[in-house]
């Protein structure tokens, strides 16, 4: 049975219980009501023949005289008229009216008329007033019985007794249950219909769905959204977050997202943006990290539940791209360094096998001058540093495939030798790409030109390239939502703020030192790279 159903009965079973208590005490209290007012009644109306004078006189005489009266002198006396009329008028069973010895002096019945009354009237003769339930000759009654003074009223002479059956007491009790059972039965439609509307509103709140249901969506929602390591961002229509997992309060920073709005919680402008992006997958990045937001709306049977956010953290994957990168660089500096080498070893060879050893000696000797390969960047030889200088060779090859020369200023001086090799080959090879890139969407003749001083363990590096410059209005160090761009000119991919970031978090930084545009240059970047240098003792003997 469906949870709402099993609710709707439960809530019909409560009213008509409630119904049917209500109607059981409104019984009982309407029985005592009447029972209460014909007592009332008969009462009254007792009093009121006991305080005729006409009565009191004649039952006076009557109580007077030593005698028993005779039936047949009682059957049409005054007093017989009296009782008929008066229990004609108030529809009473009865009104009997006694002397002082209890004999009837009035009765409906009259054969009894002149016997003892088959009640006790021992306490109302005794002047007490007395209002009951009994059974005498004409059945069960609710009868009031007072006591009859005589003219003087020195003394008690009789009693007058009026009485209503039972049948006519309880003449109004069928209206009145008719009149209750109509009212239970409009409180039993009337719940019934708040029940379905609830019953709509319930299944309309749960989708359908019924508690065993919801319980295993929690708890299967508590062990999905803990279990992964994505963060997961669920959002209502009106923008206010649903769900927050642990991983989604770790990446965005957050704490007590549950309730509120992104824009109540701070989240920077960026991040805002790129949920309101009309994309469905965004990078944004968010202090050291970068993010990957995947929106998604939630439908449910046309129903628009709101959106769910997955986001995914990308930091350490682009960093080792970058690495990665670099390494790829290399290698294939190096695969093009073997290639060259190999053709002059083949030279070598060819001399030697044509017996021309006095050209192949000097071949040789020449190599030894001058290196195995020929270096492509101009200036290399101002860089000492190993690592450094094999890298900025790789850097030369890529941007002569692309038709730009790579150079080295003259302003250049390395004292120590590299320590924190893959950093440094990150942010360096950040700025230079973006700056061969630039450089190859500009003017004859393209160039990229690097400058790199060294102060105990800080790198302090400059490039400038012959591109057309940075446009104003562009920064270049963040990234708009929507933008799937990667490093293809300045600004427009995530290597630059990343280099930034990584920059900063070292203690270091990265800047634009000349936006570029004017007479044809291009723009100049700045980078400070603390700790990534190691001092050679023989460089501080040469300073």
């Amino acid at each position: 049975m469906r949870f709402a159903t099993r609710v709707l009965l439960l809530q019909l079973a409560m009213v008509v219980t409630v119904v049917v208590l209500c109607s059981a005490a409104f019984l009982v209290l309407a029985v005592q009501q009447l029972r209460a007012e014909s007592e009332s009644t008969a009462l009254n109306i007792a009093r009121a023949v006991a305080e005729d004078p006409d009565v009191r006189s004649l039952v006076a005489e009557f109580s007077a005289d030593p005698g028993t009266p005779t039936e047949v002198a009682l059957r049409d006396g005054p007093l017989q008229e009296r009782a008929v009329a008066v229990a004609g008028r108030t529809d009473a069973l009865f009104v009997v009216l006694t002397d002082d010895h209890g004999i009837r002096l009035a009765h409906p019945d009259q054969d009894l008329l002149g016997q003892v009354v088959s009640t006790p009237f021992e306490a109302v003769i005794g002047g007490d007033e007395v209002v009951e339930w009994e059974v005498g000759t004409l059945g069960e009654s609710a009868r009031a019985k007072v006591p009859i003074y005589a003219p003087d009223a020195a003394s008690v002479v009789g009693e007058v007794s009026v009485g209503f059956e039972r049948a006519s007491v309880f003449d109004d009790l069928p209206a009145l249950l008719a009149t209750a059972a109509g009212i239970g039965v409009m409180a039993v439609l009337v719940a019934l219909l708040a029940t379905l509307m609830l019953r709509r509103r319930l299944e309309r709140l749960t989708l359908g769905l019924q508690p065993e249901e919801l319980v295993a969506l929690v708890q299967n929602q508590a062990a999905v959204l803990d279990g992964v390591g994505d963060g997961v961002l669920a959002l209502d229509p009106s923008g206010v977050v649903r769900v927050c997992n642990a991983e989604a309060a770790r990446m965005l920073r957050l704490r007590d997202a549950v309730g509120r709005t992104l824009a109540e919680l701070g989240l920077p402008a960026g991040v805002i943006d790129a949920v309101a992006a009309a994309g469905t997958l965004t990078t944004v990045l968010l202090d050291d990290q970068v993010l990957y937001l995947d929106r998604r709306s939630v439908k449910h049977e046309g129903r628009l539940l709101g959106d769910l956010l997955i986001i995914r953290d990308r930091t350490d994957v682009v960093a080792l791209s970058e690495r990665l990168e670099t390494v790829r660089a290399m290698t294939g500096a190096l695969r093009v360094q073997r290639h060259e080498f190999g053709n002059r070893m083949h030279v070598v060879a060819g001399l030697i096998d044509a017996m021309r050893v006095d050209d192949a000696r000097a071949f040789l000797t020449d190599l030894i001058g001058r290196g195995a390969v020929d270096e492509v960047v101009d200036g290399i030889e101002l860089v000492t540093d190993s690592f450094l200088r094999a890298f900025l060779n790789a850097k030369g090859l890529e941007a002569s495939e692309r038709g730009v020369s790579l150079r080295i200023s003259d302003d250049t001086l390395l004292v120590g030798s590299l320590d924190a090799v893959e950093e440094a080959a990150t942010i360096l090879g950040n700025l230079i790409d973006n700056a061969i890139a630039a450089a190859a969407s500009g003017g004859e003749p393209r160039w990229v030109e690097v400058a790199a001083l060294d102060d105990g363990d800080e790198l302090v590096v400059t490039v400038a390239d012959s591109g057309g410059g940075i446009q104003d209005g562009i920064d270049v160090f963040s990234r708009k939502p929507g933008d799937e761009t990667r490093d293809t000119v300045h600004g427009h991919g995530i290597g630059l703020p990343l280099s930034r970031e990584l920059a900063r978090r070292a203690g270091g930084d990265l800047w634009v030192i000349d936006v570029g545009g004017a007479g044809g240059a291009g723009a100049v970047l700045g980078a400070r790279l603390p700790g990534v240098m190691r001092t050679n003792n023989d460089g501080d003997q040469a300073r």
